[in-house]
């Protein structure tokens, strides 16, 4: 079957390997059918790490995964064959301290699809427990699908930093999860949202589904937009999608003082500068986050209700076109948004 692992930095090809064999008890073949590129892909894509964490080559990358159940393991019982399914790609044990205390996304035996720790899915077939499949609705589209991991990102993000009604919303990049925060800010009833990213696509992505308050960086101040529209306040919340050393500060300068700043994004840079005391002076909670936490269902319902718009879904590749989608993200062409690969 069908691969496409990363070989080496800025390097993917297209290979043949071996199909998975027979499902063991309690797993499911999995026919992929789509896998959404996230920005940690490009991490491992770009640099070879994602933190501190390299990867050996080869390492077939992917976790935002549709599919179609090909084949039950013994026992199964709570999927059919042919269902389509989008995939949990966090395989947790359920039963350490972590995943007892409601901290599946910190398992003690955690593996992860798409890491060093477990394949990813551009490929044309993966054995998954079939706990992880979430049955979608038949009306779902292939991108909609693939949203859900990311989007249940998001979901765990106000899990822990929850947006009150009335508050104003700042957020550096917008690329797929900072459109996808900006979505749930609106539904959680943020009464203003800015939006500052530095590729005016972006910015237009943003503008067709709905946002006004827009900060093309660095024309315009990021910082001085928000004080503008808080009269010198601060946003009471922002979301650092971008996670560069840059975004990092001015979120923590854009925020009020008693405010809270989120870290979605994944920082490529190992030791970072960043100014902790304005951080202190203002007492500001700073949040940091690791993927999702068993959100996906919440996800999909979001999904399934109309809520989530996935006019930033702007490519549809097939799998062999896979190192050249990479490429076309790496260098923010084509007025590339979301990249779907379709297998």
């Amino acid at each position: 079957m069908r691969s496409v692992p990363l070989i080496a930095i800025r390097t993917m090809e297209v290979r043949e390997i071996p199909a998975p064999p027979d499902p063991p008890p309690g797993e499911v073949t999995i026919k992929i059918t789509a896998v959404g590129i996230c920005g940690s892909d490009l991490h491992w894509y770009q640099d070879g790490r994602v933190g501190h964490i390299q990867t050996p080559f080869p390492r077939i990358l992917g976790h935002e995964p549709a599919g179609v159940v090909a084949a039950l393991g013994k026992d199964v019982t709570t999927l059919k064959l042919g269902q389509r399914v989008a995939i949990e790609p966090a395989v947790t044990c359920g039963h350490c301290e972590f995943c007892l205390t409601n901290h599946h996304n910190h398992c003690d035996a955690l593996s992860f699809h798409g890491s060093i720790s477990a394949p990813g899915f551009f490929q044309d077939y993966l054995n998954v427990p079939a706990i992880n499949c979430l049955p979608v609705p038949d009306s779902f589209s292939l991108a909609q699908i693939t949203l859900i991991e990311p989007l249940a990102v998001i979901v765990h993000v106000l899990e822990l930093k929850p947006i009150k009604l009335g508050e104003t919303v700042a957020i550096l990049g917008a690329g797929p999860i900072g459109l996808l925060t900006a979505t749930l800010a609106r539904l959680a009833g943020a009464s203003q949202i800015v939006i500052g990213d530095r590729l005016p696509h972006r910015l237009r992505h943003a503008r067709e589904m709905g946002f006004t308050n827009l900060v093309e960086m660095p024309k315009q101040n990021f910082r001085d937009a928000v004080m503008d529209l808080t009269l010198g306040r601060g946003a009471d919340i922002v979301f650092d999608a971008a996670a560069a050393v840059e975004t990092i500060n001015l979120g923590i300068a854009s925020v009020r003082s008693a405010g809270r700043f989120v870290l979605i994004g994944i920082p490529t840079e190992l030791n970072m500068n960043i100014d902790l005391h304005t951080a202190m002076t203002k007492e500001v909670s700073i949040q940091t986050i690791k993927r999702s936490n068993h959100n996906d269902h919440q996800a999909s319902a979001l999904i399934a209700a109309g809520k989530i718009p996935d006019s930033f879904v702007t490519h549809h590749w097939p799998l062999e076109k896979t190192p050249e989608a990479f490429q076309m993200l790496t260098d923010y062409s084509d007025q590339v948004g979301k990249v779907i690969i379709q297998v």
